[in-house]
């Protein structure tokens, strides 16, 4: 029997939140985090955890809580993500800063925590775009973002080759969904609930590992 323990992380909103209540009402165990530890979500198999993912503590502090209930993950989706410079020409240095504190230093950290908590076979999903794409880029703006998940798609090479035959591994591409990440993806294509559907798909399925997916094409993406 499949282990049914699921982490999204950036749960609070958008497609992590639309995540997690599709996760529920298939009957999944879900714990969502966000920096506060505060979200709108009532269910019994929902617990809300604080994580800030630009603090060290923080996620050692996660770790440990998640060490004490001993819980064992069937399911990581790295969701979490920041975007202040999307649709930008060029970033201020404070963005970014924050957008590889959030999207690269935080992510691979808290990934490194969360390995020994992973069940055999588990499955590890890092939410990237079409953006970090080497292959398809051919726009100027949004560098800091675009960087950033260039960066975390090779960190999910690497844990391919790191973890290969142990766990299943994947990066994905969303769509262009109506998030508040930026003020141009307020008139993103699809719902958060229409990503998360798309991605829950992917996610249940027998995927191959190392792989980079459009959920939007349901097809494969250029690295």
């Amino acid at each position: 029997m499949p282990n049914k323990n699921v982490l999204i992380t950036g749960a609070s909103q958008g497609i992590g939140k639309a995540l997690a209540l599709l996760f529920l009402e298939q009957g999944y165990q879900v714990l969502g985090t966000c920096r506060s530890g505060n979200i709108e979500i009532s269910h019994p198999s929902f617990e809300a955890m604080a994580l800030d993912l630009t603090q060290m503590e923080s996620i050692k502090t996660f770790e440990a809580q998640i060490a004490s209930k001993g819980t064992k993950l069937g399911i990581l989706i790295n969701n979490a993500g920041i975007g202040p410079d999307l649709g930008t020409s060029f970033p201020e240095e404070k963005s970014f800063d924050q957008t590889f504190d959030v999207n690269v230093k935080g992510q691979v950290f808290f990934t490194e925590a969360m390995i020994k908590h992973l069940a055999p076979s588990a499955k590890l999903i890092n939410v990237s775009s079409k953006m970090g794409s080497i292959e398809q880029c051919v726009g100027t703006d949004s560098v800091a973002y675009r960087m950033s998940k260039t960066a975390l798609n090779m960190y999910t090479k690497i844990l391919t080759n790191r973890y290969a035959g142990q766990f299943q591994i994947a990066t994905l591409h969303p769509g262009w969904v109506r998030t508040n990440i930026s003020g141009d993806n307020t008139k993103g294509r699809y719902a958060p609930e229409e990503s998360a559907a798309m991605i829950f798909e992917f996610v249940c399925s027998n995927f191959k590992t190392g792989i980079f997916w459009n959920v939007e094409t349901n097809s494969a993406c250029d690295w």
